[in-house]
């Protein structure tokens, strides 16, 4: 979830409105509604300051819900789903997954080869 969408659910779930927050933070209703929606960033003393409003830490507001990305294994899913996830990963590290695997077929390939030719 992003700061944004974190900072709105977070003032709506304390009952308080865009212009109530906006005024607290000293910035325009329009800036603060960018804020909420993503299209400007936070700054750290916007951040401080919501800490005091929302009677928060920094850390609980960044971390509001717990959202905390869960692990994702590959190990136990389907062949179609691996290929899938791998293509999540960025392009350096997509190439280096698949020069791993060449690395260990072609290992495969010249252990099979010389299994059946010794």
């Amino acid at each position: 979830m992003s700061i944004g969408r974190i900072i709105k659910k977070i003032r709506e779930d304390k009952g308080l409105m865009q212009k109530e927050v906006s005024s607290y933070l000293d910035i325009g209703n329009s800036n603060y509604n960018k804020l909420e929606n993503g299209h400007r960033e936070l700054s750290i003393n916007e951040l401080q300051k919501l800490a005091v409003l929302f009677n928060l830490t920094a850390d609980q507001i960044l971390n509001y819900d717990n959202i905390v990305p869960e692990d994702v294994t590959v190990q136990d899913k389907p062949d179609l789903e691996k290929i899938n996830l791998i293509n999540q990963l960025e392009e350096e590290d997509k190439e280096t997954v698949f020069k791993i695997i060449d690395t260990m077929l072609t290992k495969k390939k010249f252990k099979d080869f010389f299994n059946k030719n010794i």
